[in-house]
């Protein structure tokens, strides 16, 4: 990690620190935590951290970005920081200033689309739209007109269903009934909804693998802690063992998802096959390794991890929710399957290893 890296995460850790103790928000039913994070993230610049200045942003770099993210899912941060991120880098696709306060991404579903009629309203239905309840505007992907177009969309003229995903944040229906959009622009050349589903897809991975960080730090720190026939269960076998998967699910995890970002930042379009491989993978990995990691996690902390007092389930539950957003595990499976029958079998070889 670069120098620039380690500083914007360094800012984002220390915040998250100040500000979003998981035990603090735990106990917290009101959620009075969430402005003063949310007014400090803004004033660091983070949540625009993908828009560059002239745009309205802090003009940080890809790997700086996906940096914070990793950082914001060891800390299962229950603000839209990821959505607004991304829904800043969509904007700019199309050179799109963006407005200040939450936004999110519409649709946030491989199987949901929007249309943009001839008059330039912008009309479909999207589910799952994360933190939408929450959001003061949308960035919309549209297709129609012979092309795509990107779109920033005041929220309080669409209707929301609101919705609560596993992890306790809005998971929403959004439905656009001939919206018009603030600002409308085409998007680049061969940018497509698949596009936006692998850098969503890579975005969760990250919070993912961070999520997975968390439990395997939180769970060596009870086994050390708990005590069971005279002395601390991180001495026997069985917890050994299953200390020992958990920390390779949250390495396997980490590796795939950092892996992906790399080839994303050093990518000149995100439609080429190198990155649909490294996307899907790391959605496909990490998807398996948040349902593997929470469970053993689970197993370590014994009923206590099930209880809503203890925190162990901010991480869990916020891991499998985030597997369904821009597209799931089965999704991408499919998807990957195709591209490797497609190349044909001489080309499973060098494509696999080509990563």
């Amino acid at each position: 990690m670069a120098e620039s890296e380690n500083i914007v995460a360094e800012t984002a850790e220390k915040i998250f620190a100040d500000l979003a103790d998981a035990q603090t928000i735990n106990h917290d039913n009101k959620g009075e935590w969430k402005a003063p994070l949310w007014q400090a993230l803004t004033e660091a610049g983070l949540p625009l951290s993908w828009v560059p200045d002239d745009l309205g942003g802090s003009g940080a770099s890809l790997a700086e970005g996906f940096a914070v993210l990793n950082v914001a899912g060891r800390h299962a941060i229950a603000v839209p920081l990821a959505e607004t991120m991304l829904a800043g880098w969509l904007l700019t696709q199309a050179k799109i200033a963006s407005p200040e306060g939450e936004m999110t991404v519409v649709p946030a579903s491989p199987k949901d689309r929007i249309a943009l009629a001839a008059d330039g309203s912008l009309s479909g239905r999207a589910r799952g739209v994360p933190f939408a309840k929450e959001a003061r505007h949308f960035a919309v992907l549209a297709g129609g007109n012979g092309g795509m177009t990107i779109a920033l969309v005041d929220a309080a003229k669409c209707r929301i269903e609101s919705g609560i995903g596993l992890g306790g944040d809005h998971s929403d229906t959004v439905t656009l009934d001939k919206v018009q959009p603030v600002a409308i622009k085409p998007a680049p050349d061969k940018f497509d909804q698949t596009a936006l589903m692998l850098m969503g897809g890579v975005v969760r991975s990250l919070q993912i693998a961070g999520s997975l960080e968390a439990m395997l730090e939180i769970s060596v720190r009870y086994s050390n802690e708990r005590v069971a026939f005279e002395k601390k269960i991180s001495k026997f076998q069985a917890v050994q063992h299953n200390l020992a998967r958990l920390a390779g699910e949250s390495a396997a995890a980490l590796a795939a998802a950092t892996s992906a970002a790399d080839t994303i930042v050093h990518a000149t379009s995100l439609n080429n096959d190198a990155v649909f491989l490294e996307a899907a993978s790391a959605k496909i990995r990490c998807s398996e390794a948040a349902e593997k990691g929470g469970g053993i996690a689970h197993q370590v902390h014994g009923a206590i991890g099930f209880t809503i007092e203890h925190i162990l389930h901010r991480y869990s539950l916020r891991a499998l929710a985030w597997r369904d957003d821009f597209g799931s595990e089965s999704h991408w499976a499919v998807e990957l399957g195709k591209l490797v029958a497609n190349r044909g079998a001489d080309e499973l070889w060098p494509l696999v290893a080509s990563r």
